[in-house]
């Protein structure tokens, strides 16, 4: 079965440098007029990050400058992570703006939800969000020709990575679409979506088992292509090592790879080119 799913909603404020940014512009502005001494606020800028890690929680030390410097704030890494450190990590990142936890289980997400019964927990994708909107339903119709991000699986074995991509891209203030189980076993699939993924500016192609599909639409499209393997596949995919190499020995040029199973990482760098 192949299906399409599409989120549109303007593009909000979401995980940019705006709340960083601003508190900037006051304190030059603070300079300007003579309120300030510029070394006091240089001090202040520089030793903030610093500041706020000697009082951090639970071993943490949160990069709350990665905005003012990098336009995207620090997300939370959940595996590894022990319930009072992940909530400590986001209950300090939600006071900057909004927070992003990835890969969370469901004993984490239930902690989570119990602490911010205001965040949002996507199941599929792993997901949990607080001051953001997460597109917690899939709305399947006709994707706009214009869409700027195409998430494409090669099957529905992919989807837990791929929503991962989907759900990091909506919370970065994008509206991507989804094209999902259209892989080389049955290539007629990619028909009917041939003029969305060719009018798109950029793809993130999904794709377990031999990670075929990203050669298959970058020879198609002409698109700009993500490529993530998955670990999905029988013994001698090695995990996603075996698309992996597929990916990188890619006879289509413009094909980047991203790491194994790294939804996060696709969606983030999609974040930065179409930005």
């Amino acid at each position: 079965m192949d299906s399409v799913f599409f989120f549109t909603s303007p593009r909000h404020r979401g995980y940019s440098a705006t709340m960083d940014q601003q508190r900037a512009l006051l304190l030059l502005e603070a300079v300007a007029t003579g309120q300030r001494s510029p070394q006091s606020v240089l001090d202040e800028l520089r030793l903030g990050p610093f500041k706020d890690a000697l009082h951090a929680a639970d071993g943490l030390h949160l990069d709350t400058h990665r905005a003012l410097r990098t336009g995207h704030g620090e997300v939370v890494f959940a595996p590894g992570k022990t319930i009072p450190r992940l909530l400590s990590a986001m209950t300090q990142l939600r006071e900057v703006g909004p927070a992003l936890a990835t890969r969370v289980d469901p004993d984490q997400a239930a902690a989570l939800r119990q602490a911010f019964p205001d965040g949002e927990w996507w199941e599929d994708a792993r997901l949990f969000a607080c001051n953001s909107p997460l597109p917690l339903q899939h709305t399947a119709g006709t994707p706009d020709a214009g869409t700027a991000l195409v998430v494409v699986t090669a099957g529905t074995s992919d989807l837990p990575v791929a929503l991962e991509a989907f759900g990091t891209a909506r919370f970065l203030g994008l509206a991507p679409a989804l094209v999902a189980d259209v892989g080389v076993a049955g290539l007629h699939r990619l028909t009917p979506h041939l003029s969305l993924l060719g009018n798109a500016r950029l793809l993130i192609v999904v794709a377990g088992m031999e990670g075929a599909l990203p050669s298959v639409l970058a020879g198609l499209t002409g698109r700009p292509i993500l490529a993530v393997p998955t670990s999905v596949g029988y013994g001698a995919s090695f995990g996603g090592l075996a698309a992996l190499l597929a990916m990188l020995n890619c006879c289509a040029p413009g094909v980047a790879v991203l790491n194994i199973d790294n939804g996060f990482g696709a969606a983030t760098m999609a974040a930065k080119l179409l930005g």
